[in-house]
């Protein structure tokens, strides 16, 4: 029964992990026009923050149910995937749509919400070998 539930646990936060990789690409490249606008300074760089702390977090705990460890060099891994997806989406913006352009500082709001999850996994794994 343990290696059952194991089995779907695995399943389940493997598929949340590509879910959310999807959605981020989803609602950086499609036009939201008829939403209302929630005026907040910076805002956006909120939501990337938002995107990529919860992306490093949820490969970062798929890779932990796995293999039921996870090294600093495999966060690192995904945070650096983490980087170049964010990076990736910028080139798609500015290349394929007309209402989102690429912006740097979105870049660096992606990496700073990568490096956040990057701390919090180190912080979780240090403080469980204690």
């Amino acid at each position: 029964m343990l290696t059952k539930n194991s089995l779907v646990l695995k399943k389940t936060i493997r598929s949340l992990a590509i879910g959310w990789t999807f959605l981020i690409l989803i609602l950086c490249l499609v036009r939201f026009g008829d939403l209302p606008e929630v005026k907040v300074e910076g805002g956006d760089k909120y939501v990337h923050f938002t995107f990529h702390l919860v992306f490093t977090l949820l490969w970062s705990y798929s890779k932990y149910v796995q293999q039921r460890q996870i090294s600093v060099r495999d966060v690192m891994k995904i945070v650096l995937c983490s980087l170049l997806y964010g990076i990736v989406i910028e080139f798609l913006q500015e290349a394929f749509t007309v209402t989102r352009h690429a912006d740097v500082f979105d870049v660096l709001a992606n990496l700073a919400g990568a490096f956040t999850a990057f701390f919090v996994v180190v912080g979780m794994q240090r403080l469980k070998k204690d």
